[in-house]
């Protein structure tokens, strides 16, 4: 199973660390880059690089996400560990800055006695550039899926997003379109700044899940059940899949028809499979 909620902490706030891994998210993300100020980054760094040197809890995926420019080699040499997941490096615009990260990745890998690889990849398309490079972006190095950031995205096009995030379609798609070009998983949708209206928060994950992508990120433990629930296959949903998937084996080779007499073809097999491993 895919990590499906993806909780933010700042890595200035130690005292939020343990919170955020109780929190029932199934993935959490120590930010050392827009959450941290300048003059907090080297304390950022300590804070999470201690954290993440003890015991993991079990079932949590940990990712961190780094600086750009100077800065992302430290934070490489910090955080790479046994139980680091991956790293989330930020305003990706360009494939050739993920060879780059894929070598300080090996290095920090062979240091640690760590297997080659280890060490996944989610670049954070956060840019007009970024998004006209995203294919090749999904295709780099140690890449499992995309985060799309549409804070910056926004202030980098110029877009004015209206209630229902219209504006936004375009980019949304064009990324989920990328990690199916590339065969990496699905991407993982946008914060949402406003934590306090979680019935518009919903209604936008409901959305997001819609055009394709499977789970969000969160900035607040109040947004983490409901993109759990929404992201949550339910028991009609799981049960809808294995009665097509058993349906199209039993018809061996004939036409098979699921409950509704709708023809089942490898196609709607495909979207079966998917149902049962999300």
């Amino acid at each position: 199973m895919t990590a499906i909620s993806y909780l933010y902490v700042p890595g200035n706030a130690p005292a939020r660390f343990s919170k955020a891994d109780a929190s029932g998210a199934s993935a959490v993300i120590f930010d050392l880059e827009d959450a941290v100020g300048r003059d907090d980054k080297v304390v950022a760094r300590a804070n999470v690089a201690r954290h993440l040197a003890q015991p993991r809890p079990a079932g949590v995926e940990t990712w961190v996400r780094l600086n750009g420019g100077e800065r992302v080699a430290r934070d490489v040499a910090a955080v790479v560990g046994p139980g680091l997941t991956g790293v989330i490096p930020a305003k990706v615009a360009c494939a050739e800055q993920l060879l780059e990260l894929d070598e300080l990745l090996t290095a920090a890998e062979s240091e640690r006695g760590l297997v080659r690889g280890r060490i996944a990849v989610a670049p954070l398309i956060e840019s007009g550039l970024g998004l006209a490079n995203v294919v090749e972006i999904a295709g780099g190095p140690r890449v499992t899926t995309l985060h799309l950031g549409e804070v910056d995205l926004v202030a980098d096009l110029g877009i004015e997003p209206g209630p229902d995030g219209t504006e936004l379609l375009f980019a949304r798609s064009q990324v989920v379109v990328a990690c199916s070009a590339a065969g990496i998983s699905s991407p993982v949708a946008p914060v949402s700044p406003d934590f306090r209206d979680l019935a518009a928060y919903a209604d936008s994950t409901r959305a997001l899940r819609r055009l394709g992508f499977v789970g969000r990120a969160c900035i607040h433990p109040t947004q983490v059940p409901v993109v759990r629930d929404i992201f949550t296959r339910s028991a009609a949903e799981t049960a809808e899949a294995q009665d097509i998937l058993r349906r199209l084996e039993e018809a061996a080779g004939s036409v098979a028809v699921d409950a509704g007499g709708r023809m089942i073809d490898e196609a709607v097999a495909r979207q079966a499979r998917r149902v049962l491993a999300t």
